[in-house]
């Protein structure tokens, strides 16, 4: 099965579907090169940045994304509710 053909919603009730295992997966990984993340998203998960980013904001809130991957939640969720950073120094907004 193709990245793009994958479906957004979950497999099954009450589940995590393929996409949104592949995009907990990789917010886990870590990226050396500028460019390399984003790059990533498209070939790996066949969907556009935008997309990525809307699909796990809304991952953080949901109980299944954080049974299956604690560590990966709970980090992202302090990096979106942290007020720490040259954006909060400044009174700037915060973009992530």
């Amino acid at each position: 099965m193709s990245p793009s053909s994958q479906p957004v919603e979950p497999a099954a009730p009450g589940g995590l579907g393929e996409r949104d295992r592949l995009i907990l997966a990789l917010e886990g990984r870590t990226f050396r090169y500028v460019g390399a993340k984003e790059r990533a998203i498209r070939e790996e998960i066949g969907i556009s940045k935008v997309a990525y980013y809307v699909r796990l904001n809304a991952l953080l809130d949901e109980p299944e994304a954080l049974r299956a991957a604690p560590a990966v939640v709970h980090r992202l969720r302090a990096r979106r509710t942290s007020g720490d950073g040259p954006a909060a120094a400044d009174g700037g907004t915060r973009v992530a």
